[in-house]
This record gives C-alpha cells, sequence and structure tokens, in this order.
C-alpha cells in the first residue's frame, strides 16, 4: 500500500499527495513532466529558470485544492452557490479528488519545451490539450482512474475545460475555472508565482493567500448597472476586500509577459529553436502517437541539437549551432510607440524590405500579442450587492496588451543591416496606400 508523500517546493513549502495519488503522481505520464522545462529556452537569458512542468503541476493541485475548500466552505456559500455545489460530502470529495488529478494531468500533453512553436510543430487543429486528453484516456491511466473510482470524462473536463459540442454543466464549469480560469485559474496563479522566483524578477509577485480566501461563487457580473438578478450561470468572482490582490495578479500577467516571456533574446531563441525542430522532426511535426509523445522530452531534443551543433552535415545545424553557440539574431527593428501610430505595418514592411535585400535566412519576423482576456468578474461588496468588476476598479481598465514586435538579422550581417535600415527606414516604414484601404474597410 503506498503511503502519502509530501514534496518540498520552494513556493508551497509542501504538497501533500495522498496514498491513492501516488497512482498518478508515480505513471510515467507524469513523471515525465521532470524533463519538461516550463519556459522553454528562457534559462538562456535568466540562467534561474531551469524548473519544470512537473512542480509547476504540483503546484496548481495544491492551489486548486484550497481554492476549492473556499468557495465550497459552508459560510462562504451565496443562496445560487449552494443551488450548484454538491450538498452530498460523498459527491463533494469525489469532485475534489477529480479536481486534484485532473490539475495533475492537465499539462501532461506538453511538447517539448513547452509552448515553444507549438502552434507549427502539430497538426492543424490539435494541441498540447489534444495530448492530454489522449494521455488521460490511455490504457495505463484508465487502469488508474478504475483503482481510484474515477471518471476519465470528468478529469478531461476540469483539465482541458469545455468542448464546444459539450458545454459543461455549472458545477463543472466551476471546477475547470478553479484550474484553467481565465482570471484566477490555480494555473496562472501559480506559473507567475513559480516564474517569478525562478526568473529572479519581481513582477509575478502579488498576495495570492489574501486573493484566495476572498475568491467566492457569485452571480455572473452585471453588464449595466449593479443588478445580478438577470445572471445565468455563476462564475468565481471575489469579495470587495479581494479586489486589490485581484488587480496585482493581472498587472503581474501584463509585467511578466512584457519583462519576461516576450524578451527579445527568449523570443528569438523560441525561434531557433522552432527551425531546428522543423529541420529535425520527420515531415517537421511531432507525432501525435502517444508512446512517441511520451518518449520525447527536452533531453531528446537537446542531445539531437548538440549533435547538429558539431556536425555541418546534421539538419538542422544552423540552428542548432546558433543556440549552442549563443549566436541568436539580433534584434534589428522595435517599432516605437509612435511607429506604430504611424504605420502599424512598418515592421513588417522592414521585414521584408530586409529579405529582399539580404535573404530569408538571414531574417526573422516576431509579433505577439497577449491580453489578459476578459478582466471582468463580479465582486461582491460590504453590502451584499454584486457589481462587475470594471465599475469597482479604476486599474483593470487600463492594462494594455503584452506584445512583442521585432525584426531580427543575422549577427553577421547586423552592422550592415543596422546602416541600411537607418537611411532607408522613414521610406521603407511609410504607410501604404493598400494600408490605408484595408483599415478603411475594417
Amino acid at each position: 500500500m503506498s503511503r502519502p508523500i509530501q514534496v518540498r517546493d520552494p513556493l508551497h513549502v509542501f504538497v501533500e499527495v495522498a496514498a491513492a495519488e501516488r497512482l498518478v503522481f508515480d505513471c510515467p505520464a507524469f513523471q515525465r513532466l521532470r524533463h519538461i522545462h516550463q519556459l522553454a529556452l528562457c534559462y538562456l537569458v535568466y540562467p534561474g529558470a531551469t524548473h519544470r512542468r512537473f512542480e509547476h503541476s504540483l503546484g496548481v493541485m495544491e492551489l486548486a485544492s484550497r481554492i476549492f475548500d473556499v468557495v465550497t466552505d459552508q459560510g462562504n456559500l451565496t443562496d445560487q452557490a449552494r443551488s450548484i455545489v454538491p450538498d452530498d460530502p460523498h459527491k463533494l470529495h469525489y469532485w475534489r479528488q477529480v479536481l486534484r488529478v485532473a490539475a495533475l494531468c492537465h499539462d501532461t500533453g506538453h511538447l517539448p519545451f513547452s509552448h515553444a512553436a507549438e502552434k507549427e510543430l502539430l497538426p492543424a487543429g490539435t494541441s498540447h490539450e489534444s495530448l492530454s486528453e489522449a494521455v488521460v484516456r490511455s490504457p495505463q491511466m484508465l487502469q488508474v482512474w478504475k483503482e481510484m473510482k474515477l471518471d476519465a470524462d470528468d478529469i478531461v473536463a476540469l483539465a482541458n475545460g469545455p468542448a464546444d459540442e459539450t458545454p459543461l454543466g455549472p458545477w463543472e464549469a466551476i471546477l475547470s475555472e478553479i484550474i484553467t480560469g481565465n482570471v484566477f485559474g490555480a494555473d496562472r496563479i501559480d506559473y507567475l508565482l513559480r516564474d517569478s522566483l525562478h526568473t529572479g524578477v519581481a513582477y509575478g509577485r502579488f498576495d495570492h493567500h489574501r486573493l484566495i480566501e476572498s475568491l467566492r461563487i457569485l452571480p455572473p457580473a452585471p453588464t449595466g448597472g449593479t443588478d445580478a438578478e438577470s445572471s445565468v450561470e455563476p462564475t468565481l468572482g471575489v469579495t470587495a476586500g479581494g479586489l486589490q490582490s485581484a488587480e496585482a495578479l493581472v498587472l503581474a500577467r501584463y509585467f511578466m509577459f512584457s519583462q519576461v516571456y516576450l524578451h527579445r533574446v527568449r523570443r528569438i531563441y523560441d525561434i531557433h529553436l522552432k527551425d531546428f525542430l522543423q529541420a529535425w522532426l520527420p515531415d517537421g511535426r511531432f507525432s501525435l502517437e502517444l508512446d512517441d509523445h511520451l518518449a520525447m522530452t527536452d533531453n531528446e531534443v537537446n542531445a539531437a541539437m548538440s549533435s547538429a551543433a558539431r556536425d555541418p552535415a546534421a539538419p538542422g545545424h544552423v540552428h542548432a549551432a546558433r543556440i549552442a553557440e549563443r549566436k541568436h539574431f539580433k534584434t534589428l527593428y522595435k517599432p516605437t510607440a509612435s511607429d506604430v501610430e504611424r504605420n502599424a505595418a512598418g515592421a513588417k514592411q522592414l521585414h521584408d524590405a530586409a529579405v529582399a535585400k539580404f535573404g530569408a535566412e538571414e531574417v526573422r519576423y516576431d509579433r505577439y500579442s497577449k491580453d489578459g482576456g476578459s478582466n471582468v468578474f463580479p465582486v461582491v461588496e460590504r453590502d451584499d450587492r454584486v457589481v462587475a468588476s470594471s465599475g469597482a476598479s479604476d486599474v483593470l481598465g487600463r492594462v494594455p496588451t503584452a506584445m512583442s514586435h521585432y525584426v531580427f538579422v543575422s549577427r553577421e550581417r547586423y552592422t550592415e543591416a543596422h546602416a541600411w535600415m537607418t537611411t532607408n527606414l522613414q521610406d521603407i516604414t511609410a504607410p501604404r496606400a493598400e494600408d490605408e484601404d484595408l483599415e478603411e474597410g475594417q
């Protein structure tokens, strides 16, 4: 009989894994996450960022459990929440267990180096969530769920969120939101705090203890006025005392994206990694076969890159060598706010002109934006009125979209390219008639 264990964690101090949960903890699909970096090649910029999906998933389980206990506490339930929270202790225990293992399994589908180039390296219409579901439904895991008396459908629903064809019921939707919610999900809370800790920056820190204690199951934020009686499905919100902690979370996410995740050197390393993988992988894509997925980690990719970097005849040699020898492309151009105001398409025009001048192999273009999604959530005031966060907060409506927008060029051509750009930038990035027509059409 397995015993419960306590795992030391630099963020949460201890994470307890129950005896029954050891079946999941010890399975190869979960242990594989010890070999998947949370932030891809970010450790080449922030040396401490060597943490893995393994400890992150444990942290998500820990936080999801804390949130569950707070929002299902009888003293914290509104009348509407009571109508969806099971009043049978056995059912409540069942769903808490499903929530914990779904949190453990939610990242088992991640490719080597996590999100780096996921869209380009998987077939259209698939994602790491597709592979996570395949793991949960694999024969080995189905045997685990049988022993734990859990339903794989319930685990998939909570780990991956609602599917278009089968929307979740109100209770399951709340539980899925606890893990992957757009504002208060345990996944987001843990990665912000953990990534901030390991990169050595302060941007991702906020009072998550206060935030979790203030979470409630509430009617959706009203779109007009403060009357929430017309609300349909409940969602996670906060008490008035937790609003500032919620604001701090949203701001932390913006600063982590703008200062860490979208750092120019981190972005170009992701591009070099994608270029290598497309050259090295069969047909330039990762396999969707489950055995192939479970056998592929950062270790195999790092070994292949190391070998390719030393062998000029190996597929992807040039890209592997740039990573191994730190000869990444340099930033040629990043548009300023006034540049974007003058012509939002200017950076792409410069990229196209640079490709024509120096060749496609010498230039890369990167444009990525990450808004915070909807930062509107319900807030229960001290007089028990439920209002929208957009009306209760002066901060949330002003958080900008985090964006990276770069033109990179090989360091071998950088001096020449920079001189060329300095001479021709205004002409190349001038607004074009076709761009103006497009804007008018929009």
